[in-house]
């Protein structure tokens, strides 16, 4: 268990083998609840909207899929 302080804008700082335990990195969403007498932080794993697939798109599959629609663009297909 680690001791984190509370700064004077109420936050802490996460350390680091627990970041990359979780692989927390700059831009993420925690949620926070409280359970008992302790908050709990959990990474939260972007879902993003269906469309027409009936799936759940990850980020990777549309920065994939933007990539290839510009380069068909800048091909002028």
């Amino acid at each position: 268990m680690r001791r984190v302080k509370v700064t004077r804008s109420y936050q802490i700082t996460i350390p680091a083998e627990v970041r990359r335990a979780l692989g927390i990195k700059v831009g993420d969403f925690l949620s926070v609840s409280v359970v008992g007498n302790k908050i709990v932080l959990e990474k939260v794993e972007d879902e993003l909207p269906t469309f027409r697939a009936e799936r759940r798109v990850g980020e990777k599959e549309i920065e994939e899929a933007l990539a290839r629609g510009l380069a068909r663009s800048l091909r002028g297909d």
